[in-house]
């Protein structure tokens, strides 16, 4: 699941279009015709964010999660939820890359859950973010 969401009336529209989309049967594609949106797929998504805008990526996982995210220009805020509780968050305001990893075999695991990873805009101009969601088997490593 793709979510984005914005304090601003742009972001409203966004969404009401994003939602609008989903609704006539489109919601595989839905995030293609928001505005600045590069990539969606279940494991990642890219994009700009413009000023207090956010995207989020939702998986569950059974045994192990990996997060990653870059951020341009003067960064990000990302943060990993398990279950709609933080388990990692960016450790200052903005920052231009995080990556976040639980595992069973090391011992790192908070347990099975759907896990979010989202980034947020906190600055006054626009940035190009990428994040991912890896969990289970489709870990690449």
């Amino acid at each position: 699941m793709i979510r984005t969401t914005s304090r601003t009336a742009a972001g409203r529209r966004s969404r009401r279009t994003l939602l609008a989309t989903a609704a006539a049967g489109f919601s595989g594609l839905a995030l293609v015709a928001m505005p600045g949106a590069a990539h969606a797929s279940a494991t990642g998504w890219g994009g700009t964010l413009m000023p207090g805008q956010q995207a989020c990526l939702t998986a569950y996982a059974s045994y192990q999660v990996r997060a990653d995210g870059q951020a341009t220009k003067q960064g990000a805020k990302f943060k990993v939820q398990r279950n709609g509780v933080v388990v990692y968050g960016s450790p200052t305001g903005t920052t231009t890359a995080f990556a976040y990893e639980g595992r069973t075999s090391y011992g790192t695991f908070p347990g099975p859950g759907t896990y979010t990873v989202c980034a947020t805009n906190n600055n006054s101009t626009n940035t190009l973010v990428n994040i991912h969601l890896f969990t289970d088997a489709d870990l690449p490593y």
